[in-house]
């Protein structure tokens, strides 16, 4: 150990009775082998390793928390630690009491030492985001992820049987020799104690058929072995079909390797296949396709008349001035805007959102499968909604030329839109005119057609509502979508950049509007509650940005040449300047991505805690309850205060609130996904001499992705494809440099590039860089001296028998990887 002599595993298991030798026998296993129930708590956060006593502390802490299942004596733990100096003793001895006095061990009767089960575990859920490692991240009381730097880092042959997803509890320690340099933070590090609950049941993949068993090749990025399926379990699948898959055996907790068995239980039907692919994100996401029966029947036995009984205690606004901007392709128009002139002057502008609660009873099954799905999912192709189509597209619908029930936010705004009054509550409209972006923009343009002034003045009142947001510190973000041309089959003829234009700002200005002065007024009734007790309403706030995460991204965009001062007592003014700044520079798009992951991420809470990036102190969502569910809750509350309710159940609703936020993001990955699957398949059907021109969107040491500019559709350049030098990965400045040429790639320099390889499977791209932006030829067609990318990948091809024979585990191979890496560098087997 520290007296000079060689260290034993110091986790490795002691047996019972028995102190633990440093025989040449192998090591025995670091697991408990018994998974333990029950809730355990946090702990103190672990002590930073600044000296030598924390990290020798550290060891004993994790050394006993492993082994908690026995107590040793401390002679046993001298033994154990290979200690034979009397100095080294005296430490020991002196560090197991601490940790006793700390409450971390307890003495027993017999003068043995144990582990308190609940000091220094840490729950939370496994993100495997490479072959050799993943995070653990921990739990938080409101359910939103730390600072990265609190995640727990644990080697794969740790994981003791997790895999992705799962929730667990991890023991906590820090190891030395991964601490940082020049006083940065060191990571922590831990080892999975036992699995808590498994995050997923089913896995969705490729399907390969043998002799007597079958192979799912999973599509998850972050599952790095195949899924065994015996003879009888195949579920009638064929080979190369897309498959789900229930898991019915994990990997051994005792185990390094990720060995799973399952049985197929649906098949979605030939791999490439467009309606296949949709409906396999869907699944790998835990999405639904379809909805149960007894929900469809409940909607269809909503009447869908209106009756006199519906309009009692509604204010009637059919005869006022009313209509619908949406996406031209949209189907369900869960908003519109009347308008109509005051005699003093000034302008009533009503905010009308469908009333979806009218139809959605609590305790219906309409809601509990509202509630459950969370959000509507808007794929490439399609939109899986979260209510069945008669209320999504029919009943709750705010189609032209028909009477409807709303919920409705009534401003009178001045000509400079100041709100001078403002009314809330249950209204009936009647919308005149169905309006696409396109088509009322064009109406804006040309000064003429269909309520020409009425969209005239929507658009200059939004102008200074908008005006008036930025001057009180809100944030211009621009990020750029894409958008597709499918034909009949959704194979995508056209991938283009999403244009927005001043009537799609319109519409989302007014949308912002009403949400803030919702919370706003739901709020302001808190006044007249006993005590000052305030109301419980449903928030979407958005936190400020942690200072270090600012710092790292304003020092990145300096080493560019642009200036973003973190300092400024303004933070949005400066983050203004800098957008203004780069825009319509090549590398304008990823920066701005950039900045917006250097934010906080915005969710639901009854928190009060306000909305960074809009300078709203309070904020909530209530224009869109069709495709929300959140929205519903916001109209439900509003309504129960409007009827002078009591404050609402906090707990309850920030119960929802932490499931209507994580259900918003798995639907985020699975939008994300279906784009990303359609661009890479849009560029398959590309000459594979055509050049395009792109800009370096990242840098890591398996090679550069490069975004081309016309369709941002992003590749990677491998580093053993870049023949004319060996190139060096430096981190801190986000570059790649010739050992010989000291040429130098890095963010957002200017390329072009063909592509050499597509592969749909992984929804990846490996491009060829045929120049640079000196205009230097590097297209050789050959690979020679590359840098090692650390992690090899599964071949896109089918896998040879005898491969198949050794389980669902194979080890990595040398050289080249295959196509289809992802862009973290990361499913290669072991």
């Amino acid at each position: 150990m520290r007296n000079g002599k060689p260290k034993q595993d110091k986790y490795t298991k002691a047996t019972s009775g028995q102190p633990a030798t440093r025989q040449s026998q192998a090591p025995k296993s670091r697991e408990k082998g018994v998974e333990k129930s029950g809730k355990a708590s946090q702990g103190k956060p672990i002590q930073q390793t600044d000296s030598f006593l924390d990290e020798l502390k550290n060891d004993l802490m994790a050394f006993f928390q492993i082994n908690d299942e026995k107590s040793f004596t401390q002679e046993q733990i001298l033994e154990h630690f290979d200690t034979s100096d009397r100095r080294m003793k005296l430490l020991m001895h002196g560090l197991i009491g601490e940790l006793t006095d700390e409450g971390t061990l307890i003495r027993q009767e017999d003068g043995s030492y144990r582990a308190d089960a609940d000091a220094n575990l840490t729950e939370g859920v496994v993100d495997h985001v490479n072959s050799r490692f993943a995070f653990v991240i921990p739990d938080t009381a409101s359910g939103v992820r730390r600072d990265k730097d609190d995640d727990i880092w644990v080697s794969t042959d740790d994981l003791s049987g997790a895999v992705d997803g799962d929730r667990v509890r991890v023991v906590r320690f820090k190891d030395s020799r991964n601490g940082g340099r020049n006083g940065s933070r060191r990571r922590i590090e831990g080892k999975v104690a036992n699995v808590i609950e498994r995050g997923r049941s089913e896995l969705v993949g490729r399907i390969e058929i043998g002799a007597s068993y079958g192979f799912v090749i999973p599509d998850s990025k972050k599952i790095y072995d195949d899924i065994f399926i015996p003879k009888e379990k195949l579920g009638g699948a064929s080979d190369g079909e897309k498959v789900i898959v229930r898991l019915t055996k994990y990997p051994d907790q005792h185990s390094s390797k990720q060995r799973f068995e399952g049985e197929v239980i649906t098949v979605l039907g030939i791999a490439g296949q467009n309606n296949t692919e949709m409906h396999a994100i869907l699944a790998e996401f835990g999405l639904p396709i379809h909805f149960p029966v007894d929900v469809e029947q409940e909607a269809e036995a909503i009447p869908t008349q209106i009756l006199d009984k519906d309009l009692a205690h509604r204010r009637d606004m059919r005869e006022v001035t009313t209509f619908t901007i949406d996406p031209i392709d949209a189907k369900d128009f869960d908003d519109a805007l009347s308008v109509q002139v005051l005699d003093n002057g000034n302008y009533e502008i009503g905010v009308h959102i469908a009333d979806v609660t009218h139809y959605v009873l609590p305790g219906s099954k309409l809601e509990e499968e509202a509630y459950k799905r969370a959000t509507s999912v808007y794929l490439v192709d399609r939109v899986v909604p979260m209510l069945p189509e008669k209320l999504s597209n029919g009943l709750c619908s705010l189609r032209p030329n028909e009477d409807k029930l709303t919920f409705s936010a009534i401003f009178e705004l001045t000509p400079n839109s100041q709100i001078v009054n403002e009314w809330f509550g249950r209204t009936v409209i009647h919308s005149d005119r169905r309006f696409a972006y396109e088509e009322a923009q064009d109406i804006l343009n040309s000064k003429k057609g269909d309520y020409f002034d009425e969209l005239q003045l929507l658009n200059e009142l939004a102008y200074k509502l908008r005006d008036e947001r930025f001057k009180n510190g809100a944030i211009n973000f621009e990020t750029v979508e894409v958008r597709f041309r499918l034909d009949e089959n959704g194979v995508p003829l056209a991938v283009y950049p999403k244009i927005r234009q001043d009537t799609n700002k319109l519409i989302e200005e007014f949308m912002l509007l009403a949400n803030k002065r919702v919370a706003e007024f739901v709020h302001s009734l808190s006044k007249r509650n006993k005590n000052g007790e305030e109301n419980t309403m449903v928030y979407r706030v958005h936190e400020a940005p942690a200072e270090d995460r600012l710092r790292s991204f304003s020092d990145f965009a300096r080493r560019l040449g642009y200036k973003l001062n973190v300092d400024d007592e303004h933070l949005s003014n400066s983050m203004n300047r800098f957008m203004e700044s780069i825009e319509g520079k090549p590398e304008a798009g990823m920066l701005q991505q950039l900045a917006v992951r250097t934010m906080s991420k915005a969710r639901y809470s009854t928190d009060d805690l306000g909305h960074f990036g809009l300078a709203f102190k309070r904020y909530s969502h209530f224009t869109s309850p069709i495709r929300r569910y959140p929205d519903m809750m916001a109209h439900r509350l509003l309504q129960h205060y409007l009827d002078k309710g009591k404050p609402a159940d906090r707990d309850d609703y920030e119960d929802k609130c932490r499931h209507s936020s994580e259900r918003e993001r798995m639907a985020a990955e699975a939008e994300r996904a279906s784009i990303k699957y359609k661009q890479v398949e849009f560029m398959s059907r590309m000459a594979p001499d055509q050049a395009f021109e792109g800009v370096i969107s990242g840098v890591t040491e398996f090679g550069i992705f490069v975004e081309i500019t016309e369709n941002s559709c992003e590749g990677l350049v491998r580093m053993q494809d870049l023949s004319d030098d060996f190139y060096e990965f430096d981190k801190d400045n986000y570059r790649i440099i010739g050992q010989r040429t000291k040429k130098m790639y890095t963010f957002g320099d200017a390329v072009v590039v063909r592509v050499k390889e597509t592969n749909l499977a992984r929804r990846s791209m490996d491009f060829a860089l045929i120049s640079d932006n000196a205009g230097r030829a590097t297209d050789s067609g050959t690979s020679h001296r590359s840098v090692r990318s650390d992690d090899s990948r599964r071949s896109s091809g089918s896998r040879s028998a005898s491969s198949a024979r050794q389980g669902s585990s194979t080890k990595s191979k040398e050289g080249t990887a295959a196509k289809g890496e992802n862009r973290r560098g990361g499913r290669g087997r072991r």
